[in-house]
């Protein structure tokens, strides 16, 4: 199966990296055999790069992954390799991930006093 489609680049294209804090999953990846899943909220087709959030390998956390390395991988204990979930549908990461919520709404908090001080700053410049 192909991690990554035509539509799902096309997709990843539209919504660029989506710096804001409860991103849009477009695409989850997963082991079927086992607890990893990828929720990707970005994707760089020249490098392959994908971004979103890892769950189940440990700890999570949102980082960068590699979808050469993830289409070479074979989960054991049968071989499998992983999947895309052609049923999950666009949905906010706090929809895959309600743990996520105080830190989703901290960061949604600390974005709007961060404008608030660029407008405040704005508006010590213009006077």
């Amino acid at each position: 199966m192909k991690l990554i489609t035509q539509k799902l680049e096309k997709r990843f294209a539209e919504l660029g990296d989506q710096d804001i804090p409860n991103p849009i999953v477009v695409s989850k990846i997963f082991s079927p055999s086992g607890a990893a899943t990828w929720l990707m909220t970005a994707y760089n087709p020249e490098s392959r790069i994908g971004f979103g959030y890892v769950k189940g390998l440990g700890f999570d956390e949102l980082g960068y992954f590699s979808l050469d390395e993830l289409e070479t991988l074979r989960v054991p204990p049968y071989n499998l390799p992983l999947e895309r979930d052609l049923h999950c549908g666009e949905k906010p990461l706090l929809m895959h991930c309600p743990e996520l919520a105080d830190e989703i709404k901290r960061n949604e908090e600390l974005r709007a006093i961060e404008n608030e001080q660029e407008l405040s700053k704005d508006e010590d410049l213009e006077r």
